[in-house]
């Protein structure tokens, strides 16, 4: 089933480009020439799935796949998930707008543990059965996985939801999957047959095949399937990075290139670090070939670097020097996620720093040096001071600062010393002539995760509460410091479900039904939080719940006569993942973390003995750090204007439902792409000087549209429009280009009048009726609007001074509704002294009495002043031909 999306459209809907699927470097694949049909879910918002890089990679890697398709869907928006329900429409995915029912697999990533609502939310609006057992009944249901850090390290409390888990990384297992299931179909299998075949291949984890102990363990209930399913590990894939250029504002807009996969620091509270051993370091040349080929494909200007540890990565200021060196004066920036503090020097602060400076975040985690030695960070109160001191003298005045509260063996003393640290780093960073230093603390939480050492460990929300309190206490009389302190209530939640077992499956079905979709969590938190706990109370497990509220250890399982077993002989429901970490080491870890004694960096110390370095997982992989470049200084983006370029253009088709900023971020990556030689604005944050003559509402079409380009060297006009025309959707036709003096007035200024062409509705009208209207209109001389200002004045307009023309142009009776197409040439100043469409649709509904809809709107130009062309005339440049009216 394919879904008419125009329908789905309206103008009530927020974002429509989130559902369009027309975004640059999106894959089209045709259905019917492919085998295997996936579509890949990141289940939140588009704008935060779009730009997740693991999901983005997997998309691009599984369609690099012959005879093979992956589609995407995300999460609707709360109107398009009203309007899909009240329509009884399917929930489609992007590119081919198929009903995601009609794939052969549907997977999603699973990143955080209470986002499983989201996902059973999805499958709910696709018309997909919630659990693998109501799958089972028919076999044109795809199947339904999940992959992702959560997934892999408890898959449990979301099994009764998927047909199979994907564990560890999927760069080459999708692929193996993919294969499977071509075989599958050729060969006619059933569910349960392509299921069993599934489960031979490493890193698939079949939920079915395996049963809960009454003391929790999970074993298989077959013979012929692994007693513990592997985790996969793959090698860092860079290059798949450079995909997708969404045309509306993300997340995370910006290119995300992976520079080192895994972490061996041993932070004892890290489930990522523990997840993804061993580590391995992409060559230095790649990731420099990465980014500057990337940059030029996606026209962004800022691009990040991505691993648990960036600063472990030794090539780190040798490749950020060099990338910086090739890229400088292009205005592009460079932003690194939390960094380890005792490696921030001169050469990272170069390549992060300069005009566009981004933000600086480290973690210390811990106030004191005992409790950092406790989670085995490795900084001490020295490396902390010489990092924030080198970050005040390259000229940041703002630093955030993670800190976690809870850990094992913490006293009040050491929560109190987070305090205490920034008070010590503000007075001792503070230089001559400089204002205070700013922090932006997070105080987190700390919430155990399975496969850590400590995973055994919990901490009451009381405890929490009465430590958030002492510390908002210090914090209160400290200037120029910020703290955020995340809620005690997603903490304890966090717990439960993560150290969950199959039990909670009914819990995490009930809280969906009540209402507990990510989203409620930060519109109304009280609300999801009661929509958890009933849903805990309802499925009988308040007892546990409570276990985790009061802080016990071991806080699923309820038989005290296994409190004298070693740690490690307990079940705990996660412990048949096979994820290379001996869970033995785990526990002398964790005896270890309460000693305070610190275990070295295997990828550059002795051998830690975690068990995770074998044939199946691999070693650690440290690239060499080359020779780091001459830093070529910081040199801001030309602000040169040799000539002005003005241009015409369209908006047709789906781009008239890009917001105008999206429109403005559009035309500047293209024009990045394109290498035209563009001036920028001055100040902290330099932009393309790149200037509309109006704005062009939401939803509206356009054929005369008109841009001003400012640039640095003189260049012909055809040779412009030739190369912005070719990195431009087809939907964005460029008419015609040419010179305006530089000390001339720009476009902005100029634009006094625009033509319109209206399709509006009123009911079962005759066209006798519209030409009344119309005439009625034309020959008043008063028409008057009652306009509140945002101060909340109001003012009376006399719209009939800003109409200039109206005709009626056509009747359409035939229509369901009958509809008429209008013209209109009103004002359209900047000053706001404008006749909108909308403000034509009063004037009628006033001379007919009758309710008015705008249908469509379409701009045939805008006029500019002093006898400036409206379009392009046989003497000017061109390009494409004005396409006819939408």
């Amino acid at each position: 089933m394919t879904v008419a999306i125009k329908q789905l459209l309206t103008p009530e809907i927020a974002q429509p480009a989130r559902y369009l699927g027309n975004e640059r470097g999106a894959f089209h694949k045709p259905w019917q020439s492919t085998n295997v049909h996936w579509v890949l879910s990141y289940p939140e918002i588009y704008e935060l799935g779009a730009s997740n890089v693991g999901h983005v990679m997997l998309y691009s890697i599984l369609n690099a796949q012959p005879r093979q398709m992956c589609d995407r869907a995300y999460l609707p928006g709360r109107d398009m998930i009203e309007k899909l329900r009240s329509q009884n429409i399917p929930l489609f995915a992007l590119e081919s707008k198929q009903a995601v029912r009609d794939f052969d697999i549907v997977g999603f990533n699973l990143s955080y543990e209470l986002g499983a609502t989201n996902i059973l939310e999805m499958l709910e609006l696709a018309h997909i059965p919630l659990t693998w057992k109501e799958r089972e009944a028919r076999e044109e249901y795809p199947l339904v996985f999940a992959g992702g850090q959560t997934a892999t390290s408890n898959p449990e409390p979301y099994a009764e939801f998927l047909d199979f888990i994907a564990l560890g990384d999927g760069e080459e297992l999708l692929p193996e999957i993919g294969l499977v299931m071509e075989e599958a179909k050729a060969a006619g299998w059933s569910r349960a047959e392509t299921l069993l075949e599934l489960a031979q291949v490493p890193g698939v984890y079949v939920p079915k095949f395996y049963d809960m102990a009454e003391d929790g363990a999970v074993h298989p209930n077959r013979s012929d399937v692994p007693a513990r399913p592997i985790r996969r590990n793959a090698a860092p894939m860079p290059s798949y990075a450079i995909s997708l250029v969404p045309y509306v504002q993300t997340v995370h807009d910006r290119l995300t290139v992976e520079i080192r996969r895994g972490c061996t620091r041993g932070c004892r509270f890290c489930q990522p670090g523990m997840l993804t051993r061993p580590a391995r370091d992409v060559e230095p040349e790649k990731v420099v070939e990465t980014v500057e080929k990337g940059m030029r494909a996606t026209g962004y200007n800022e691009f990040s670097l991505l691993s648990l540890s960036c600063s472990d990565y030794l090539s780190l200021p040798a490749v950020g020097t060099e990338i910086h060196n090739r890229l400088q004066g292009e205005n592009i920036s460079l932003s690194l996620p939390s960094q380890r503090i005792d490696r921030f020097d001169e050469n990272i602060a170069n390549t992060i720093g300069g005009t566009r400076k981004t933000g600086l975040t480290f973690a210390p985690e811990a106030g004191t040096q005992r409790m950092r030695d406790i989670v085995n960070k490795g900084i001490a109160n020295e490396d902390l001071l010489n990092g924030i001191k080198e970050a005040v003298r390259q000229g940041w005045e703002k630093v955030k600062l993670y800190f976690m509260i809870g850990l094992p063996g913490e006293t009040d003393a050491d929560v109190m010393g987070i305090a205490e640290t920034v008070r010590w780093l503000q007075r001792e960073c503070r230089l001559p002539n400089r204002k205070r230093l700013q922090f932006n603390i997070t105080i987190s939480n700390f919430t155990p995760k399975p496969h850590t050492p400590f995973q055994w460990h919990s901490v009451s929300t009381a405890e929490f509460e009465r430590k958030q309190e002492m510390l908002r206490q210090e914090f209160r009389h400290m200037k120029a410091v910020k703290a955020n302190f995340t809620d005690v209530r997603i903490s304890a939640m966090e717990d439960f479900v993560g150290r969950g077992d199959r039990r909670l499956s009914s819990v995490v079905r009930r809280a969906w039904e009540l209402g507990a979709g990510m989203d409620a969590w930060w519109e109304n938190l009280d609300q999801a939080f009661h929509a958890w706990t009933q849903a805990i109370e309802e499925a009988g497990l308040s007892w546990k719940y409570r276990q985790v509220e009061n802080g016990e250890w071991n806080v699923f399982d309820s038989q005290t006569s296994r409190e004298n077993k070693q740690l490690h002989e307990i079940p705990l429901p996660w412990d048949h993942i096979n994820t290379g970490i001996d869970k033995k080491w785990l526990q002398e870890d964790l005896q270890r973390a309460l000693e305070a004694v610190t275990v070295p960096d295997c990828s550059f110390d002795a051998c830690s003995h975690c068990g995770v370095c074998t044939p199946e997982f691999g070693h650690n992989v440290v690239a060499p750090a080359p020779p780091i470049p001459k830093f070529a200084g910081h040199q801001k983006p030309s602000q040169e204007k040799a000539m002005r370029l003005r241009v015409w253009f369209g908006k047709y088709d789906n781009m008239a439902l890009i917001g105008h900023l999206d429109l403005m971020r559009l035309f500047d990556r293209a024009v990045r792409r394109a290498a035209l030689p563009i001036s920028f604005t001055g100040g902290y944050h330099p932009g393309p000087r790149i200037s509309p003559a109006q704005a062009l509402s939401l939803g509206a079409t356009g054929s005369g549209e008109v841009l001003d380009f400012e640039l640095t060297q003189p260049m012909a006009p055809e040779a412009f429009l030739k190369q912005l025309q070719q990195e431009l959707p087809e939907n964005l036709p460029l008419y015609a280009a040419r010179e305006v003096p530089l000390d001339a007035p720009s476009a902005t200024q100029l634009t006094e009048k625009a033509e319109y062409r209206l399709v509006v509705a009123a009911g079962e009208n005759t066209a006798a009726s519209w030409q009344q209207w119309v005439a009625a209109i034309n020959n008043s001389s008063e028409l008057w609007w009652q306009k509140t200002t945002k101060s909340g004045k109001t003012k009376w307009i006399n719209l009939r001074d800003r109409l200039f023309e109206l005709e009626l142009l056509d009747t359409a009776p035939a229509e369901n509704p009958p509809t008429a197409t209008l013209r209109y040439v009103g004002s359209c100043r900047n000053d706001g002294n404008m006749l909108r469409p909308e403000h034509l649709v009063m004037m009628l509904e006033q001379v007919s009495q009758q309710e008015v809809r705008l249908q469509h709107t379409h701009r045939q130009q805008v006029i500019l002043a002093a006898n400036e062309p409206a379009t392009s005339p046989p003497n000017y440049v061109t390009g494409n031909k004005p396409l006819p009216l939408c």
